[in-house]
């Protein structure tokens, strides 16, 4: 299953937070792709999921500034 969450217009450090809060509610071996265009977000994702052991399946820039980051848990 994948679950998509759109965090633009937050700026860090919510994303994350709002990243942290939806990878517990999903299950393992799902998926979760993350929207946001926060620069800062775009190092503390990709560093908080490799810590968390979380694969990063995904990571591209969509827009002038917005990204997608996809983590399967």
């Amino acid at each position: 299953m994948k679950k998509t969450l759109d965090t633009k217009g937050q700026v860090c450090p919510f994303p994350l937070e709002e990243a942290i809060t939806a990878v517990n509610e999903i299950n393992s071996g799902d998926e979760l792709e993350i929207i946001f265009d926060c620069t800062q977000a775009t190092e503390s994702i990709p560093q908080w999921a490799v810590t968390e052991g979380l694969e990063i399946t995904l990571f591209e820039q969509i827009d002038d500034a917005i990204w997608s980051i996809t983590l399967q848990k």
